[in-house]
């Protein structure tokens, strides 16, 4: 039973995130299960861009080619692979890496998400969109997949595919990442809480409710 008393008034927290990473698809579930488990808690979600692989191009790359540049080998990468999908499976989460043929560039999809929040629907699109691309195994940097992806959100698809190929916001998810090695961060997902506590990785659950309450109870100056 949680025995801290909670200060008035919402706490944020910002994600800051990739969608090609498996640890963030991880993390962000693992705040999800924490945040269903709480709903005494008054949270607001902020999504932030960063990008693993700021060179990638727009029109992606085949995932082999992919895996021996990023990790040397493929056997390698798969290895890797491996170890998280045991540990998600663990909780429910079930990756399908084999279903992956291209790894994406993922501007787009952090651009629709920074361009959908005002309709308050980011959070589901978020999920919606690591599960197309981890489960699913869709090119998530293909207009007409994030298109799908928001018109089943109820968003019209003539509205969101001009957008998608106006390049509108392109700047704000590079400016985002640069901002975000600034501030030291250089690994994902990183947990920003309430702008005052800091926590990277896919923590678990309790990690992440300990620090959420103690912000929300820490009084503001």
């Amino acid at each position: 039973m949680n025995v801290l008393a909670h200060r008035p008034g919402r706490l944020s927290i910002e994600v800051v995130f990739d969608f090609v990473c498996p640890w963030c698809y991880l993390g962000i579930q693992r705040l999800a299960f924490l945040l269903a488990r709480r709903p005494d808690l008054s949270i607001d979600l902020t999504w932030r861009p960063f990008l693993l692989n700021p060179d990638m191009p727009r029109q992606g790359m085949s995932r082999t080619d992919y895996m021996v540049r990023k990790f040397g080998a493929e056997d390698r990468a798969k290895r890797l692979y491996s170890s998280i999908t045991e540990i998600a499976a663990a909780e429910g989460i079930i990756f399908n890496f084999s279903n992956i043929r291209r790894t994406p560039s993922s501007v787009d999809a952090h651009r629709l998400v920074r361009h959908i929040a005002p309709l308050g629907i980011a959070n589901s699109l978020v999920h919606l969109i690591f599960r197309a691309h981890f489960i699913e195994g869709l090119d998530i940097g293909n207009t007409d997949i994030l298109t799908a992806i928001a018109a089943a959100q109820g968003l019209d698809p003539i509205t969101i595919r001009k957008f998608l190929t106006s390049g509108e916001g392109i700047e704000f998810v590079h400016a985002e990442n640069l901002h975000a090695h600034r501030l030291g961060i250089n690994g994902v997902p990183c947990f920003l809480i309430d702008g005052d506590q800091a926590i990277a990785g896919a923590q678990e659950p309790e990690v992440l409710e300990r620090l959420i309450d103690l912000a929300a109870c820490t009084p503001r100056l």
